[in-house]
Order: C-alpha cells, then sequence, then structure tokens
C-alpha cells in the first residue's frame, strides 16, 4: 500500500509526476522502531514486548485510514503513533529529543513550566484511555503563524480538526524531529491548566534562564500568552484521534 505525497504549491522541486510515495505499514514500523530504539519500552514500563503489540494493534487502522494522506514532510505528517500520557511524563519525554548533528543537544522542558502536569486535554479534545493510538493527518499549523492562540483555536476546531496536547505535541517530534525548525515552531492548543498559558515548542535560543549556550538549539517546551502572537509560532492540529 502506498500513500501518494500532497505537493505544496510553493514548492516548485516536485511535480506530481516526480512526488514520492510511502508505505503506511513501513512508517508504522519506523516509528515503533523508533519508540524502541529510544527505549520507550522501559520508560512507559511496558516492556519492548507490549510496546510492540499496542503499536501493531493500530496497523489495521494506518492501513484502512491513511491511503490518501501525503508521506511524511516537516508540515505535515498521515499519522503519528502517541503513547499514553499517563505513560509518558514530558520531564522524561523531551530530554529523548535530540537536535544537532555536531553537538546533540537534549531537548528539555522550561524552567517556568515545572508544572507542566497540570496541562491536561482541553474540552472536547478525548484523548483514547489506551496505551497507544493514532493521530491522523497531523499539521504542524504554519498556516497559523503569528496568529492569536485565542483566535486560531475556533477556526481548528470549526474546520472540523482536533488541537494537539503536550503529549501529541512531544510524540510528533519525536517521531518526526524535522517537524521542529527555526521559525517553524507550533502551539498545543489540547492542552490547558485553567490560565491564559497555553503550551508550546520551539528551539531554544540559549538563554540563561534556560541554561545558555549549553541549550542553544534544543528543543523546548514551554508556555506563551492565549492573547499573544509570534511569527514563529503555528498551532498544531489533527483531523483525529483513534485507537486501534
Amino acid at each position: 500500500m502506498t500513500v501518494t505525497v500532497a505537493l505544496d504549491p510553493t514548492d516548485t522541486s516536485l511535480t506530481a509526476r516526480d512526488a514520492p510515495v510511502v508505505d503506511a505499514g513501513a512508517e508504522l514500523d519506523r516509528q515503533l522502531h523508533r519508540l524502541i530504539d529510544l527505549g520507550y519500552g522501559e520508560l512507559t514500563g511496558l516492556g519492548d514486548a507490549d510496546l510492540r503489540d499496542a503499536v501493531e494493534s493500530l496497523r489495521p487502522t494506518v492501513v484502512a485510514r491513511t491511503s490518501a494522506m501525503p508521506a511524511p514532510a516537516p508540515s505535515a505528517v498521515p499519522f503519528v503513533v502517541v503513547l499514553a500520557p499517563r505513560l509518558t511524563p514530558p520531564a522524561r519525554t523531551m530530554p529523548l529529543i535530540i537536535r544537532g548533528a555536531r553537538s546533540p543537544k537534549p531537548g528539555f522542558v522550561s524552567p517556568d513550566t515545572a508544572d507542566i502536569d497540570r496541562f491536561t486535554p482541553i474540552d472536547g479534545v478525548d484523548v483514547p484511555d489506551v496505551d497507544a493510538y493514532l493521530l491522523l493527518d497531523v499539521h504542524r499549523g504554519d498556516e497559523y503563524l503569528s496568529w492569536r492562540p485565542d483566535d486560531a483555536l475556533p477556526v481548528i476546531t470549526g474546520r472540523g480538526r482536533t488541537p494537539l496536547t503536550v503529549h501529541e505535541g512531544i510524540a510528533l517530534v519525536t517521531l518526526v524531529p524535522e517537524a521542529l525548525e527555526k521559525n517553524r515552531c507550533f502551539m498545543l492548543l489540547g492542552s490547558r491548566c485553567g490560565d491564559r498559558r497555553v503550551p508550546a515548542l520551539w528551539i531554544s535560543g540559549g538563554s540563561a534562564r534556560d541554561g545558555g549556550s549549553v541549550r542553544r538549539g534544543a528543543a523546548k517546551l514551554g508556555w506563551c500568552w492565549a492573547g499573544n502572537l509570534h511569527t514563529w509560532l503555528g498551532h498544531a492540529s489533527a483531523a483525529a484521534r483513534l485507537a486501534g
């Protein structure tokens, strides 16, 4: 089974004839192997065998639901495997996001977001209560660059899409690291904690507050105000969440 690329109209480097294709089953295998290689079997307490079984249970849905979706690209992927939030605390999963070839740097939770575990899914975001589930047709939200979170959320939901949660954003960048690019980062409108903060994933500039140059270029989980906009932050969303 193949999935055909949907071309970016601004990208003249590809034509429909030249567009690459990806096998959905092979992409599921790649994501599973990455999770195992990163130690998610031990981190989640499932062990590699049960982790494999949980992800394998998603295969029929992947094959059935992704035939018309684009191949993985930095801005959009056909699906992402997400492991249960109860098994994947951000303080342990963010350091597994490594950026930088010459000077690898682990991701981190911003010191001013130490209460990240207080952020839970907003009303209308129903996360399946299973060990592993799928996000389908995931976009990092480049079209919402320079949008205020307060303005972006009703537009996203009005288009029949669902905003990503903290754990889902981490899953996206873990399995598709290139989704986090300079000036193309994203907010996670699907998680809130009752105040005006909205969590976001971006690339650290190496401020003193974050630990200085030692963290410059690392993936950072922080927050921004719901009424503020940023030219370099979009708003990530998906078409659906599905259990196997």
